[in-house]
């Protein structure tokens, strides 16, 4: 769905960024790993329609390229593919650490959706591998992109609206993601796992606070009457101490069993409170509105991932979607001619090392749902980071 928008009318988010890419003249080889034939025949067609759209095309080489079933035909592409490579990984959140671990050990750089691992130690080994095989790695946050998040960020770091004091975060998505689109793994990840660590890395990228501890609540009544045993819903509270030593906490409430007739497919907002004013943004409400017979009623996001014009003189991709994946493109392109370090990057990307803190979170918040709702404490001291399972620097 992400890479070529399977099961939709659209061409997804990852596929419409590398056309925009090779647009950019920085053409190079594509090689595109499915598991199945049949995903890689609904590739090819959405392939084919954005060749008509750009009027150049574009011929990957596809794996399996057999009418097969095969889980492992990545491995095949990362062996074929020839130096230097990246590899942008778009699996289910269970296969995430263990293809993202094949790829670097590969010597490919890494792009992975969120979230990178549901585990502090399973990010502290990619970490060790990625520095042992030096490659640059980072993790697909787009929402670092969105305008209105750097504004947010922008706001907090500038004391515009004074100390935090609680943020609020609703987010949700339709039913037919957990019970269509993803019905196969939605089991194996939840709600929070899935789509509120996006902005459990936003409210870290904006306010660079570390967690203290953590609570988490849930309920399964929708989804598990319908033979699907995740959560409907998650409420999470996470406290939080920032830089100068004050504390703040955040509330998360998200679902993904949002109606069908949604006029969007996320709705989505943040607020935060300080001691001087606010800040709110509705995610969702982007200032369009269309309603017409076909479709009903739709409210676009047009800064994530759209196209603009009607002909191939004037129509493009844009968004912070694209944004993303260009912006990794252009960093591993730096890296390779040898203008910009890997470590450059840190600080200033969603690298692997900024996703420790959301990690350590979501790892958190796992536990507590597990545990009906206790408090989960993450404790530092120094340099080293006291998580849940152990010391780990």
């Amino acid at each position: 769905m992400y890479v070529c928008g399977r099961g939709t009318n659209g061409y997804g988010t990852i596929l419409p960024a590398i056309y925009e890419w090779e647009r950019l003249n920085k053409s190079g080889n594509l090689y595109i790993a499915g598991t199945s034939q049949k995903g890689i025949t609904i590739l090819k067609q959405k392939i084919k329609g954005l060749n008509d759209l750009y009027g150049f095309d574009i011929d990957p080489s596809c794996f399996p390229s057999k009418n097969v079933c095969d889980s492992k035909a990545y491995m095949d592409a990362i062996r074929k593919i020839p130096k230097p490579a990246c590899a942008i990984i778009v699996v289910p959140d269970d296969y995430h650490s263990k293809v993202a671990g094949d790829v670097i050990g590969n010597g490919l750089h890494a792009l992975v959706v969120k979230p990178l691992a549901p585990t502090y130690r399973e990010v502290c080994d990619l970490i060790e591998l990625q520095e042992k095989y030096k490659v640059y790695c980072a993790v697909e946050f787009h929402k670092r992109y969105d305008r209105s998040n750097i504004r947010l960020k922008d706001t907090i770091t500038s004391g515009r609206i004074g100390e935090p004091l609680y943020f609020l975060v609703e987010y949700s998505q339709r039913k037919s993601i957990p019970l269509e689109r993803f019905k196969n793994w939605a089991e194996k990840t939840n709600i929070f796992q899935y789509l509120g660590i996006h902005y459990v890395d936003i409210i870290y990228f904006a306010t660079r606070a570390i967690p203290l501890r953590v609570m988490a609540t849930g309920q399964k009544y929708y989804l598990l009457s319908r033979g699907v045993n995740t959560y409907d819903s998650i409420q999470a509270i996470i406290e939080w101490k920032m830089p100068s030593g004050k504390i703040f906490k955040s509330v998360f409430l998200i679902n993904w069993i949002d109606p069908e007739s949604s006029s969007a497919m996320s709705d989505q907002r943040i607020k935060v409170v300080g001691t001087k004013g606010r800040y709110e943004a509705d995610q969702k409400r982007r200032g369009i509105f269309i309603i017409d017979d076909e479709n009903g009623i739709e409210e676009p996001n047009p800064d994530f991932c759209s196209l603009f014009g009607t002909d191939r003189k004037s129509f493009s991709f844009q968004g912070y979607g694209i944004e993303s994946i260009i912006q990794f493109l252009k960093d591993v392109i730096d890296i390779e001619g040898g203008n910009a370090r890997i470590e450059d990057f840190e600080g200033m990307r969603p690298t692997f090392k900024e996703s420790i803190i959301p990690t350590m979170i979501l790892e958190a918040v796992n536990k507590s749902l597990n545990t009906d709702g206790q408090w989960i404490e993450i404790k530092f001291a120094g340099n080293s980071v006291i998580n849940l399972e152990g010391t780990f620097k």
